[in-house]
């Protein structure tokens, strides 16, 4: 009985963290991959020179892996993704774009308020 309980639990955490707000790496692949799966995903252009940038990324690693903020969260370099931030129209560090699939969802610059960057990590579901 106490078996089936453990295993029980174990599924449940681990099919959690599953959905839980994932921290990765910026790569066109990756990128790609989650959006051709239809899953919710933000683009956070980040310079490490940037204090709003370091403000946004603590308020981020405090959510990695709860699942009430689903979703994967791809840190681009700033100051080296240049193609990509004139695809997409980015002039400004701490930009966060989010999207479900390829439809953009959110997009959200300069703002350290942890209720408004999570409602856009949100926008997504």
């Amino acid at each position: 009985m106490i078996a089936r309980i453990v295993a029980a639990t174990l599924l449940l955490t681990t099919g959690a963290a599953t959905f839980a707000l994932d921290i990765k790496p910026y790569t066109a692949q990756a990128l790609s991959s989650e959006q051709q799966a239809g899953k919710p995903v933000t683009l956070h252009f980040h310079a490490n020179w940037c204090p709003t940038c370091r403000a946004q990324e603590k308020i981020f690693q405090q959510w990695k892996g709860d699942a009430s903020v689903p979703g994967t969260l791809l840190v681009v370099n700033y100051d080296n993704e240049k193609e990509l931030k004139k695809r997409l129209g980015v002039r400004t560090q701490s930009t966060l774009i989010t999207y479900q699939g390829t439809a953009e969802k959110s997009r959200l610059a300069g703002e350290t308020d942890a209720d408004k960057l999570r409602a856009a990590l949100l926008s997504a579901r």
